[in-house]
Parts: structure tokens; sequence; C-alpha cells
């Protein structure tokens, strides 16, 4: 048995998978070498990548700039404790990142995931609360159609249906759910469709400390894109009750929903934003939760006097340096016109799913584009349909999605809607 064969078999039998079984496991895929916009797999085949390797990669793989980023802090120093120490990467990486976030946001937490960066901001809320003496005020409100993560607080204000964590339902917390927006990105603004939010607020508010969501665009729950005045609206509610806003801007930051944030569609700032995924530009795991000064100096100046959090690899030179590479690379380019381009080309190449048996919806914004399917997708056969048209799209229940690096071409993006198209026909004709 060869090597390559080995450690595939004992991938096979041994290793875990995101959101999969070691029972008769669906296929996986062994990618040997990634270069710009494609994945090479093993057997020599290139697949055009629509996903970024979860909407992380932005400018692609291999890229010069990251690669001479990593390399140089490799040369210094891989890694320290950032409890009683630290380094210039951090500082620099912190700088940037109250430079270009909505103003007010001075005070960056630097932690390891996505979700770890939605429990830093719930901790926050809440020893922000324990601070002012409010004790009573432990209880969010979010959205429902959102996710926000896997760890437990994270959970807790995720989907209880949608957002895959049923399971856990007896478990954790109980937090208020409202309907998610419903007037779409786009269309025309109805001040109804903040008043199911509204009324939740009257019926609950001494008891919330923090309104949690994902600004403009709901990723994993659903992949839902709407209105920007509902985040305003949200904002003058929090002021009015005195509430926090985070906003979980993990799957969109940097760009990827046509602005460089997607508060900025709303000119919102938030008390607390997260932030993840395209941070490294898909090199390495890091994340950062900011705060207001309001909420940052109100836990640091009352009992105990510190923020009960610390990440062992917090702060990662490798990743931070990473991460101002990322951040420069893409300030150095017309970012925003690039992703109307792919907004575009995604739209135009979306557009004949419309017409399609099965189909509920078509819909692009930013570097986005979803088909919404009237049934859930199987993933057994729809992740090698799409390898087999040379393209890696991972769609999952009724959402088959699209959010690749910017760097793709109007080629590339050709086939891949060429390719969601005859997979979805398929899909389409198996149900008939």
């Amino acid at each position: 048995m060869s090597g390559a064969s080995t450690w595939q078999a004992f991938d096979r039998s041994h290793v875990w998978h995101p959101y999969s079984t070691l029972v008769d496991p669906p296929p996986v895929f062994p990618v040997v070498g990634a270069e710009g916009c494609r994945l090479r797999l093993e057997d020599g085949r290139e697949l055009i990548d629509g996903m970024a390797s979860w909407w992380s990669a932005i400018h692609g793989y291999n890229h010069p700039v990251l690669n001479a980023a990593v390399s140089a802090q490799l040369e210094r120093f891989a890694h320290v404790m950032f409890g009683g120490l630290t380094h210039e990467p951090a500082a620099e990486l912190a700088r940037t990142l109250v430079e270009i976030t909505p103003a007010g946001l001075d005070y960056v937490f630097l932690a390891d995931s996505g979700s770890v960066a939605v429990e830093v901001a719930i901790k926050m809320a809440l020893q922000y609360r324990a601070a002012r003496g409010e004790s009573t005020r432990t209880r969010l409100l979010t959205l429902r159609g959102g996710y926000h993560g896997d760890t437990f607080g994270a959970m807790a204000v995720c989907d209880p249906v949608t957002g895959m964590h049923g399971l856990f339902s007896g478990v954790l917390p109980e937090h208020v759910f409202v309907p998610r927006p419903e007037v779409r990105f786009g269309a025309t603004w109805d001040p109804a469709d903040i008043a199911p939010l509204a009324a939740a607020l009257d019926q609950h508010g001494e008891s919330l400390s923090a309104i949690i969501l994902e600004p403009v665009v709901q990723g994993a729950g659903g992949m839902w894109f709407y209105h920007p005045e509902y985040l305003a609206a949200v904002r003058r509610l929090c002021d009015a009750h005195g509430l926090l806003l985070i906003a979980d801007e993990i799957a969109t930051g940097f760009g990827r929903s046509g602005a460089l944030f997607a508060c900025d569609h709303a000119d919102v700032a938030p008390d607390i934003l997260c932030l993840g995924k395209g941070l490294t530009g898909g090199y390495m795991t890091l994340a950062a939760t900011l705060a207001n000064a309001d909420v940052a100096l109100t836990i640091c100046g009352n009992e105990p006097g510190v923020f009960m959090h610390g990440p062992t690899f917090m702060g990662n030179p490798l990743a931070c340096a990473c991460a101002r590479a990322s951040i420069d690379l893409l300030r150095a380019q017309d970012w925003h016109a690039n992703v109307a381009r792919i907004e575009h080309a995604l739209a135009e190449g979306l557009a004949p799913c419309r017409g399609l048996d099965g189909v509920a919806d078509v819909r692009t914004l930013g570097a986005i584009g979803v088909v919404e399917l009237e049934r859930p997708i199987d993933m057994r056969v729809a992740a090698p349909a799409f390898v087999e048209r040379g393209v890696w799209v991972r769609p999952f229940g009724r959402l088959v999605y699209v959010m690749p690096p910017y760097i793709i071409s109007d080629e590339e993006i050709a086939a891949l809607t060429g390719a969601i198209g005859a997979v979805v026909t398929r899909h389409a004709e198996a149900h008939t």
C-alpha cells in the first residue's frame, strides 16, 4: 500500500471531518496543492474553488505577499505567550483594525477563531453588566436564521432550528429570538419590519444585556441578505433601551458584502465587533473582538478589574503578521470595484437557475451567490458531481452557494455558475 493510500485509509477510518460521520463517511477529496483560485487533487485534477476555504482565502492560495509576511515573522519567532509579553505584529494589527473598523471601536482582543470571538463578545457583554451592578441582565436577543459558531455560548445564539444545534437545546442558555428581517437588501424599506424586535424589547428588555446579529448578511444559517435600514433601526433601539449591539462580521468582514464591513452599509457602529475568516486571508486561524470605550473601560474599571479570558495562542505573531499583510494587500487594490465585478458575474451566471424546477430563489450580494432549493440537496451526490465538473462547491441543506476568492476571473465564475446550474438540474430530475 502506497504512502498516499495509507494516510487516506487512516483518514477515512479515524479522522472526524466537520459535520460528518465515522460510520460510512461521505467522500473527501485529497488536496496536494493550491495556487491562485485552484485546488490540485492527488489524482492531478484541478478544481476552481468557489468556497475560499469557508470564505476565508480572500486572496486565493499561495500568495507571495502573504507567504513573505509569514516567512519573515517565522525567522524572528513563531509564538510567545501574550500574557505579560507583547510584540509588534499584534500591536500593528490592532492599530490597523482600529483604523479601518467603524468609529469608536478602539480596544482590540485577539482570539483564536470566529466562534471564540463570539464567546469573547458575549463574555464582554455579561461582564459589562456585572460591572454596572446589573446582574439580572444576562440574556441576549438575536435573530432567527442566524449562525454564530459551534462553541457553547455561540451555539446558544444560533437559530435553534437552522443553526444545527437543536441536540443541545436542553443544555444551552435560553435567549430571546425574533423573526429574521423580511425586507431584502435593495428592496424598499418597510418600517414594519422592525416591529417584532421592538415588541420583544418591550417585553424582555429588563433581562437583556445585548443584541447580537450578523449585519445585513446572515451566513451559514440561511444566506439571507436584508435591508441595511433594519440594522440602523436596531442601533437606535439599542440606544433607547440601554442595550449593547454586538455585530458578528466574521463572514462579512473585509469586503465580502461589497462594503469593507457590512455595518458600513447602514453607517452603523456596534459596541462590540467580531472578526475572523478573511482576517488572515485564510492562511491560519485568528480572530478579533473589538469594543468601544464604554464597554472596555467599564469592565476594567470595576471588580475584578480585568477581562476574564485568555487563550493560549492569543495574538500569535505569525497570524498577526499575516493578517496585517492581508489587510494591506486588500486596501492597496480597488477591492470595491473588484467585488462589484464578482457580484455582476455571479448574478449573470446564476440567473438561468431561476427558471429551473426545484429552485425557490436566486440571490447575490457582493462576492456571494446563492441558489436556494425547495428541497435539501444530497451532499453525497452533490459534492462528487461538482468535482466531476472541475469545481469545488459545498452546499448545505437547501442552499447551493459560492463565496469565492476575490482573485477569481470571470471565466472561472462562469465555470462555477455553469456547474451549479448542471447540478441543480440533476437534483431536480432526481425528485421528479
